[in-house]
């Protein structure tokens, strides 16, 4: 694994708009004065720790639900119901994307599981994909990213619309999702764009509609299901008859609380870090709220001292007690893999860098190739 430093492709604002990428500018999110090279071993790695991960911790969330620890995780009393009957219909989901720290020497080790809202999809799956057939075409890319999703999609049996939703008035969000709906007409659905405000409540059908009254069968939400559960739309999720993908159980794996109920089931496993839900077990740790985004409210205490991640509105629920990872460091920046998963297969990867160790919202999306 190593960091090359690279001259930009001369027209690459003009590519990444032409596919859509209308932010790639935002305090230079889009980074390809530099990329990462990989050999195929590395990606071998990768791919089998990602599949591993995820199958740990479906059987974590099958814990959780057996043993009755929604609260404990930091869930309301009222969404259990909701979360049960999704883990037990076995509802399935669409993707999810883990975060690791990789050195390409040491195992991956998981940082957190995104599987609920993650977003960098069109530049994972199409950007990265077509930078490297412009500077790189004789090698390779961990990317089977868009063929999966669209595979998916047939797999899922989507009957009736589809409605895709964002919050209004969001970019990257809108960006994702319409990206998504190009990859659900690839699978011959019939999906649309529909703002989280403009999601209505039809009493009389009880069912959920849009905007011209026509009831949502089925809804992908880029819109964490902690949100909802907090929400007077969340109240009428059961009586809806409305499809959700991803599925509400998915909650609990985009909660940090999982990640000791990991370490409690899977202790010493290569791929994971020790985590914990009380203070004072760990000498050096990131403490992480139980739910938190783009490493907002995350505190690092170092044997340097503590560090924070970028302000935020995290933490009511309660935290959870990570040990550091060995954050590999090139060229003074640290890289966190983003490690994909569509169904229940690795799907390819991304990376983003940043000069901290915490990767928040600003940090750069850089490709990567291997050989």
């Amino acid at each position: 694994m190593q960091r090359l430093t690279l001259t930009p492709r001369p027209d690459k604002a003009t590519k990444l708009e032409a596919i859509g990428l209308s932010f790639h500018a935002w305090d230079d999110y889009w980074n390809e004065t530099a990329c990462y090279r990989f050999n195929a071993q590395q990606v071998d790695e990768l791919e089998a720790a990602t599949e591993e991960l995820h199958a740990m911790c479906l059987q974590a969330v099958g814990h959780v639900i057996t043993q009755g620890r929604l609260a404990h995780l930091g869930f309301p009393l009222h969404a259990h119901a909701l979360i049960e009957a999704s883990w037990h219909k076995r509802e399935p989901s669409l993707y999810g994307r883990f975060d690791l720290a990789y050195d390409g020497n040491s195992p991956p080790r998981m940082l957190e599981y995104n599987a609920d809202t993650p977003t960098s999809l069109l530049e994972s799956a199409v950007a990265q994909w077509y930078w490297l057939q412009d500077v790189f075409p004789k090698a390779d890319q961990f990317n089977s990213l868009h063929e999966r999703l669209v595979e998916r999609w047939q797999q899922l049996r989507v009957q009736g619309p589809l409605h895709i939703a964002s919050l209004d008035d969001n970019e990257e969000d809108w960006v994702c999702t319409h990206y998504l709906i190009e990859t659900a007409l690839q699978a011959g659905l019939h999906a649309e764009h529909i703002t989280l405000e403009n999601i209505g409540w039809d009493n009389a059908q009880q069912r959920y509609v849009d905007m011209a009254q026509k009831p949502i069968t089925t809804l992908f939400k880029l819109y964490p299901w902690e949100w909802i559960f907090k929400e007077p739309f969340g109240l009428h999720i059961a009586a809806s008859q409305t499809r959700f993908i991803e599925p509400a159980w998915k909650a609990v794996l985009s909660c940090k609380g999982i990640l000791p109920v990991l370490w409690e089931l899977f202790e010493g496993h290569p791929n994971l870090l020790p985590a914990y839900f009380e203070p004072g077990r760990l000498q050096h740790y990131a403490r992480k709220p139980m739910f938190s985004r783009e490493g907002a409210n995350v505190q690092l205490h170092t044997p340097q001292g503590m560090s924070a991640g970028a302000e935020g509105p995290y933490g009511a629920e309660g935290f959870v007690y990570q040990a550091l990872a060995p954050m590999p460091q090139f060229d003074g920046r640290y890289p966190v893999i983003g490690s994909w998963i569509v169904g229940d297969s690795a799907a390819g990867m991304c990376l983003r860098e940043d000069t901290r160790p915490v990767t928040t919202n600003m940090s750069q999306f850089v490709p990567h190739f291997f050989e």
